[in-house]
């Protein structure tokens, strides 16, 4: 008989909101309740897959500000497995450190908890004999690797780790227990059930090093469809892990080309349309898109003065998809005549190409605007600085943009300020 289980991580539970975009209190409450619904979908894997477990690798909570509304949600969660004989896993990660109700919620028997020191609990499952092996964080930080301090494999057995790592490091994520892959294959354990990166990995087929990413993204940098893993131990020993579907909002940033677009309602349209492909290719139940509205069309201006508009009938169109949402509209077009470098004695077109090669294009005003989107930045969470660059040289292509679209829309609301202009 095979053991089965699921492991997720990262579920972020009661999440505050993230955005500032997010001021459509629909779509708000969709985005906030989202990690709840996700918990309840992971729950009715396990019960629809009648798997043995559900490992959590860490950062269950979202931090300090877990109320026992959370608590007693999750504990009707987990009561849940618990009728139906499926054990649960857990480990605390840094987030999880900082929950003030951590060490106070009363679970079900079947959950077992890790401590502060490294255990290893055994289960025996048809001719499988079981080790699983945990060790949580006791503080919000952890500088140093924890992997010495895992009991070595058991002998005979099927051996699972579950830790919370940054591994080597990736961007929008702070360095936590620090490891490497290459250490954890060397460690002989058969199945390593990681957290803490958001992003889904999965390192070596034969002895996996899994990743899950987490079960439901909660912003624009947390794109994409997000899974959990339903692992399989056979019974000659093998490992198969499959990658199942979690997300209940699945946040996409959606391009689309108005190049040539001369009138409204075909601009319109064209926003419809990729929606509509978008939609159709999205596994989750709902679409919270960004739109990206990009090429030369003699619309820039109307588009930049008129934004309000724009967004209320993108967001109508979206409505009429079903389930899809307008999280927030980014203007990139660009007017032909621009593009082609003549201003054609118009003051307001001379006035944009000023600023674009004597203002925004000036290395002072580069390094002033720097600074105050470094000092932006710094002020922060971890988490959500993604969208400024992982690096120097995708900060400065991001104050580049910046200044560039800020210039853009001071020519467009001037163009409307102009007599005899549209």
């Amino acid at each position: 008989m095979p053991f089965r289980f699921v492991h997720t991580a990262d579920i972020h539970l009661d999440s505050p909101l993230r955005s500032l975009s997010l001021r459509n209190p629909d779509l708000a409450g969709l985005i906030g309740d989202s990690t709840r619904q996700a918990l309840v979908a992971i729950v009715d894997l396990c019960l629809e897959e009648q798997v043995d477990a559900l490992i959590i690798a860490g950062d269950l909570y979202d931090g300090e500000q877990t109320s026992m509304k959370t608590a007693r949600f999750l504990a009707t969660q987990l009561g849940r497995l618990h009728a139906a004989a499926i054990a649960v896993y857990k480990i605390r990660g840094n987030h999880d450190a900082l929950s003030r109700i951590t060490q106070e919620l009363v679970l079900p028997p079947s959950v077992k908890v890790f401590g502060g020191r490294a255990e290893a609990v055994s289960q025996q499952v048809g001719g499988l004999d079981i080790a699983i092996h945990g060790l949580s964080f006791t503080k919000p930080q952890a500088p140093q690797t924890l992997l010495p301090k895992y009991r070595p494999p058991e002998s005979g057995a099927i051996n699972i780790g579950i830790m919370h790592t940054s591994l080597g490091g990736a961007p929008g994520h702070d360095h936590y227990a620090p490891t490497s892959v290459a250490d954890l294959q060397a460690s002989g354990f058969d199945y390593w059930a990681l957290g803490h990166i958001h992003r889904r990995a999965v390192h070596d087929q034969t002895r996996p090093i899994v990743m899950p990413g987490m079960p439901q993204g909660r912003d624009i940098n947390e794109a994409g469809e997000k899974t959990v893993s339903l692992v399989t131990v056979h019974d000659d020993r093998s490992l198969s892990v499959q990658e199942r579907l979690t997300s209940i909002a699945q946040f996409e940033r959606v391009s689309v080309d108005l190049s040539g677009v001369t009138d409204w309602r075909e601009g319109m349209d064209r926003i419809e349309a990729r929606l509509g492909q978008v939609r159709a290719k999205t596994r989750s139940p709902h679409l919270v898109a960004r739109l990206e509205l990009r090429g030369l069309t003699s619309l820039n201006w109307r588009l930049r003065r008129d934004r309000d508009l724009v967004a209320s009938e993108a967001e109508q169109r979206a409505e009429g998809l079903g389930r899809t949402w307008i999280e927030k509209i980014e203007i990139a077009t660009k007017a032909p005549i621009e593009h082609e470098g003549v201003v054609g004695g118009d003051p307001v077109l001379e006035l944009g190409a000023l600023m674009q090669a004597e203002i925004s294009g000036a290395a002072s005003t580069h390094a002033d605007v720097r600074q105050m989107v470094e000092d932006l930045r710094n002020d922060l969470p971890a988490e959500i600085r993604g969208f400024m660059g992982a690096d120097a040289a995708e900060l400065d292509a991001f104050v580049a943009l910046l200044l560039a679209e800020g210039s853009q829309d001071i020519v467009a609301r001037l163009k409307h300020d102009t007599p005899g202009t549209d």
